[in-house]
């Protein structure tokens, strides 16, 4: 027994005004999204500006410290010992040996930082470097 087909296959042309219109909402809502403040750390830091230090050419991994001695990986506030398995899971797969970067804040100190390179050369990091920010020139405008 055939069973008759009420249903008919679409035989117009395609309309694109709704899927262009979902298209522009999505896109503004990844624009607002993109203008909504992130989670950070705010540092000053130290030294606040230097010329002509040397790069790195080998692979860096990051860690920052702030006035009150907080140790942050990844953008999260860790302890010491989540930031020394941390690291040496980093050791163990990475390539070639690692260079540690420094964000330090104006406000830690010396000990503090000698502290957590200690804690770096006992996972296997070897170097160590405080990061900064690049000196300010300004430029005369002409009279």
């Amino acid at each position: 027994m055939k069973f008759p087909r009420n249903s008919k296959i679409l035989r117009s042309q395609f309309d694109v005004a709704p899927f262009a219109a979902v298209f522009f909402v999505i896109v503004i809502f990844m624009l607002l999204g993109a203008l909504l403040p992130v989670q950070g750390l705010r540092t000053n830091l130290l030294p606040p500006s230097a010329n002509d230090l040397p790069g790195v050419n080998t692979a860096t991994i990051a860690v920052a410290v702030d006035g009150a001695g907080r140790l942050y990986f990844e953008n999260q506030i860790v302890s010491e010992r989540v930031l020394v398995n941390n690291l040496k899971v980093a050791v163990g797969s990475a390539p070639s040996p690692l260079t540690l970067i420094i964000h330090a804040d104006k406000a830690v100190t010396y000990d503090q930082l000698t502290h957590l390179t200690l804690l770096a050369r006992d996972v296997g990091i070897t170097n160590a470097l405080l990061a900064t920010l690049p000196r300010v020139t300004t430029v005369n405008p002409k009279p």
